[in-house]
C-alpha cells in the first residue's frame, strides 16, 4: 500500500466516512497526473479506468485529498480552481502566463531564505506562503 493510500484511509477512518474503492479510484488517478488539472480534467481521466465513477465523486473526493493533505487547491487569476500534489512534494511558487494560461513551477531557495529573513526582522512566523507572478511567457512573446 502506498503512503498516500494510508494516508487516505486513516483520515477516511478518523472522520467516520465510508471506504470506497470509487475514491481510490480517484486517488490513483490524481496521483499519476503530475500537473495542475481541473476536477473536471480528472474526471475525464476517472471514467476512462473506472466509467462508474460519477463526477460528483471526483469532486467530493478531491475536497478529501485536499482536507488530509494529499493534494491543494490553486487559484490563478482566470478563475478556475485546479489542483496540484502536495504530500512528499517539494514547496513551490509559481509563474504564470496571461495569455496561455500556463504555469510554470518555481522552486528557489532565495525566495524562502529572503521570506525567512523578512519575517525574523519582524517577529513573524510565517506557516506558509504562496506565491504567484503573472507576465508572459517566451512562447506567447515570440508570437
Amino acid at each position: 500500500m502506498r503512503k498516500e493510500e494510508t494516508l487516505l484511509n486513516n483520515y477516511i477512518k478518523k472522520n467516520g466516512l465510508k471506504q470506497s474503492s470509487r475514491r481510490k479510484d480517484v486517488l490513483f488517478s490524481f496521483l499519476k497526473t503530475e500537473k495542475h488539472l481541473t476536477a473536471e480534467e480528472l474526471y475525464d481521466i476517472v471514467k476512462k479506468e473506472s466509467p462508474g465513477t460519477g463526477r460528483a465523486t471526483v469532486y467530493r473526493t478531491m475536497k478529501i485529498l485536499c482536507d488530509c493533505g494529499l493534494a491543494q487547491e490553486v487559484n490563478f487569476a482566470d478563475g478556475i480552481t485546479r489542483y496540484e500534489h502536495r504530500f512528499l512534494h517539494k514547496h513551490h511558487d509559481h509563474m504564470v502566463c496571461n495569455y496561455c494560461a500556463r504555469a510554470f513551477e518555481v522552486i528557489d531557495r532565495k525566495i524562502d531564505s529572503l521570506i525567512d529573513s523578512m519575517a525574523k526582522s519582524k517577529g513573524f512566523k510565517p506557516e506558509y506562503h504562496d506565491m504567484t507572478v503573472y507576465g508572459i511567457c517566451s512562447q506567447c512573446r515570440a508570437k
